[in-house]
């Protein structure tokens, strides 16, 4: 148990962290710091929350661990803004789903004082805000905590155990393998999903309305904050661009059987699928 925890920018992960440190008791105190007022205002009367601060600043101080929920490319300017308030000692964790800069970064601005452990729980929804949170989300769901080499090596233990203590399932890796993973199995998908869909915007607009679940499931997470989305490929652009090729010469080599009336590959392509689908692991 940390004797407070603060946590920035609370959306949908921060707020279902919140939840879960109240539910399974990883927290005495719970600070919470977002940055419309009006959000502060909200957050004030839940029940989860302890303090409303309102500045990150003020928001940390005395805080053991340091939750940080904002979009990837707003992650590194609080960590700079924080840290002269943080306590000695004190570790920073993040929820983002870039780590390779924001990990080398955040342990540069914090070296000597407090220590960062980048985290990214994949547990996300193409829904956003506080008000979708919940103190399961987290609940057999892999969770990722990036170390540098250089990284005391007690915060580690300490985030990961923060992390499975909210029964998630920890995978610990450097940042660089990290950004190469979600690449293909997060931030690929993502692409998949939007572009699919906008290419659909360019055929007949009625066609939308006869869609069957094999597009809606497809798609689902194309209803997504594109912004959020832009600042993620900003973040890994060189790893999505070996995601897109590699998926692209999957994707010709079924035009190329098509075009060939070669059945057996476009079934073997088919069968190598639903194979790869059929081994996920179960999940809530």
């Amino acid at each position: 148990m940390f004797d407070q925890i603060t946590i920035l920018a609370p959306g949908l992960l921060g707020a279902s962290v919140a939840r879960a440190a109240r539910h399974y008791g990883a927290a005495r105190h719970l600070t919470l710091w977002a940055r419309r007022p009006e959000t502060r205002l909200l957050l004030k009367s839940q029940p989860w929350c302890d303090r409303v601060a309102d500045t990150p600043a003020d928001a940390v101080r005395d805080a053991q661990l340091i939750v940080i929920c904002a979009p990837v490319d707003l992650i590194v300017p609080l960590v700079t803004q924080i840290a002269p308030a943080l306590t000695a000692g004190a570790i920073v964790t993040d929820v983002g789903s870039v780590k390779g800069e924001i990990c080398r970064l955040s342990h540069k601005l914090l070296h000597g004082r407090a220590h960062f452990v980048g985290s990214h729980p994949m547990a996300g929804s193409e829904k956003t805000g506080w008000e979708h949170s919940r103190a399961d989300l987290f609940t057999r769901r892999t969770v990722f905590v990036t170390p540098l080499a250089e990284t005391d090596a007690q915060a580690t233990g300490r985030i990961a155990a923060f992390w499975t203590g909210f029964e998630a399932d920890v995978a610990t890796l450097e940042p660089d393998a990290h950004d190469e993973i979600v690449a293909h199995i997060s931030h690929l998908p993502q692409v998949l999903a939007s572009t699919l869909c906008a290419s659909l915007a360019r055929r007949d607009v009625r066609w939308r309305n006869y869609a069957g679940n094999g597009l809606r499931d497809t798609t689902r997470i194309a209803g997504s904050d594109p912004r959020l989305w832009k600042t993620i490929l900003e973040q890994n652009r060189d790893e999505v661009l070996r995601s897109l090729r590699g998926y692209q010469e999957e994707l010709h080599g079924l035009e190329r059987a098509l075009a060939n009336r070669d059945w057996f590959e476009v079934q073997a392509i088919f069968e190598r699928g639903r194979a790869y689908r059929d081994q996920f692991r179960p999940i809530p």
